[in-house]
């Protein structure tokens, strides 16, 4: 189904259109300041049992960022999902800054609910320097046209589950280009791997940071999937929570134009998954390297 397929089924179900969803999401990474470094964010309309990590991880890197000068940019984040998220109250943002140096700052942020700490945060920036450039290949991929839309399978699962993930992540067109043994030939060195296509559709504007956000945000959609692929199971057998999360971003892209993310995932033992991926935009350049480990526990 196509994106603007996608926004007239939804506006027929009384659902947003396409273009508004990708305006709320943008809404959802402007946090209300309370105070000198803290920060309250907001929540979509849902009735899920936790909130999804995306939102903590993006709304945590817009708290650190509003902390620092404009000519600061943010080259990687490392973090740990503590307490599932209660999207019955709002979550405190409080920004504690570590370091402001010549080149690098760094901030650390701690997301708050009922009196504990749900999340923890650490953020570096820099200001924008020549330096030595080299980047890996992109592999060989169809184009995203000929790819499997993802929240189209959701929407047809017809659960009280999908319609809520589908409000959440309506903004995202996911096109799913195979996994192994599935549309990607075996490999030996990498048994299990996974890509799609991704962006966001709809008005979200140019602020980098804003783009920066969204893509943090998308980034914890898939990335442990893919540690399921060598065994050939669905996130639905599977019971599944990230543990922590790390970006490093390289290169500034736009997360409303496709970008594929190249998952593969080393290593699963002990009940974790461990997957890293690769992310290029559509010309071939490397823009960004994320990393995730999780629960990977069979449902019984």
């Amino acid at each position: 189904m196509s994106a603007p397929d996608a926004a007239a089924d939804a506006a027929a179900d009384g659902a947003p259109a396409v273009a508004d969803q990708g305006r709320e999401l943008v809404r959802l990474m402007d946090l209300e300041e309370l105070d000198v470094d803290l920060f309250r964010g907001r929540h979509p309309d849902s009735t899920r049992d936790r909130v999804f990590g995306g939102q903590v991880a993006a709304q945590s890197l817009i708290a650190g960022a509003r902390t620092v000068e404009a000519d600061w940019h943010v080259h990687s984040l490392h973090s740990y999902f503590l307490l599932p998220g209660d999207y019955g109250v709002p979550i405190i943002y409080d920004v504690e800054r570590i370091r402001d140096g010549r080149s690098f700052a760094t901030r650390r942020v701690v997301a708050r609910q009922h009196g504990r700490a749900i999340y923890y945060q650490t953020l570096s920036f820099q200001r924008l320097e020549e330096g030595l450039e080299h980047q890996e290949l992109m592999p060989e991929v169809a184009a995203p046209e000929q790819g499997i839309d993802m929240l189209d399978i959701v929407r047809k699962r017809g659960t009280t589950e999908s319609e809520q993930l589908l409000k959440e992540w309506g903004a995202l067109d996911i096109r799913w280009m195979g996994a192994s043994g599935r549309g990607i030939e075996p490999d030996p060195e990498h048994p299990s791997q996974s890509r799609s296509w991704i962006r966001v559709v709809g008005e979200i504007g140019d602020e980098p940071l804003t783009h920066l956000a969204l893509f943090t945000f998308a980034s914890d959609v898939s990335l442990l999937g893919a540690s399921l692929a060598a065994h050939g199971r669905t996130p639905d057998q599977t019971m599944m929570a990230s543990l922590d999360h790390t970006i490093w971003f390289h290169r500034p892209f736009r997360v409303d134009e496709y970008w594929l993310y190249d998952q593969w995932s080393p290593s699963a033992s002990g009940g974790r998954g461990l997957s890293l991926g690769r992310v290029f935009t559509a010309d071939g350049t490397l823009v960004a390297t994320v990393a995730q480990e999780g629960l990977i526990r069979p449902k019984r």
